[in-house]
């Protein structure tokens, strides 16, 4: 009955989310299978985190998507997610979500779940309030060569105070709502965890994610195989299968990691 509740929330989500133009249909279709798992496994408390890492980063994008739209040729993808989006930054979660009905009286399941969220909503917020940041952002690499906003692997300090703050809300609402409710290590090692990730993903555009280049832009991006110029791109660095979506999805994975271990 859980499962089925979970089910019909799920859907009723992911409905909301493509009518507000925050999920495409593909999108809101790995949405359900996300949510139904997450909702119906886990329980109400695992919904709350899913869905404030959901509601937060959808309205920051929409809060700041008119700053990032000059930047909208740096990016794969826009604002609206498709499945591979929601799969790179809910699937480690999901997997959490089902060991919790493998092991319901583990702790372990619930910090893993909470870190990944706290990675990928540090990562989001890094990078939707990144472009307030009023100096350039540097690479992770190498902190003394200054790149354009919207470079892989490029960070700032705002973008970073962000990042922890991202991880903070999830860590908080660990804390609160999950087993032995109100530990405040549990929320500082979430929090922390979540910020390791969000670094992580960073370190991951610098180096391994395919990144390619605009001849007629003179850009470097992530989109292959056109730019938004209609342009064809060539790949200068990275491994061709690594996207942005991979990236997100290890980003989830090593702060789920860090806080286990932890």
């Amino acid at each position: 009955m859980q499962l089925l509740i979970g089910f019909v929330a799920a859907i009723l989500v992911a409905y909301l989310a493509f009518r507000a133009r925050s999920l495409s249909l593909s999108g809101a279709l790995a949405a359900v299978g996300v949510g139904t798992v997450i909702f119906g496994i886990g329980g109400w408390q695992w919904a709350v985190l899913l869905l404030t890492f959901f509601i937060s980063s959808s309205g920051l994008t929409r809060a700041f998507g008119k700053r990032k739209n000059k930047l909208n040729e740096k990016f794969a993808k826009g604002g609206r997610r498709d499945a591979g989006q929601v799969l790179g930054n809910g699937a480690v979660a999901t997997l959490f979500a089902a060991l919790h009905g493998l092991y319901p009286d583990a702790v372990w399941p619930w910090l893993g779940f909470a870190a990944s969220l706290a990675a990928v909503n540090a990562d989001t917020w890094a990078t939707e309030l990144g472009v307030l940041s009023p100096h350039p952002p540097r690479m992770i690499t190498n902190l003394r060569k200054s790149v354009e906003m919207g470079t892989s692997g490029g960070i700032t300090l705002t973008g970073t105070f962000a990042a922890l703050a991202g991880a903070a809300v999830i860590g908080a609402l660990a804390a609160l709502l999950g087993p032995g409710a109100g530990s405040g290590s549990r929320a500082l090692i979430v929090a922390l965890a979540g910020l390791a990730g969000s670094l992580f993903d960073s370190l991951l555009g610098a180096t391994i994610q395919a990144i390619y280049y605009c001849p007629a832009c003179d850009k470097e991006t992530e989109r292959h195989p056109l730019h938004l110029c209609g342009a064809p791109t060539v790949q200068i660095r990275g491994w061709a299968w690594m996207s942005n979506d991979w990236v997100n999805l290890a980003c989830g994975a090593f702060g789920a990691v860090v806080a286990i271990l932890f």
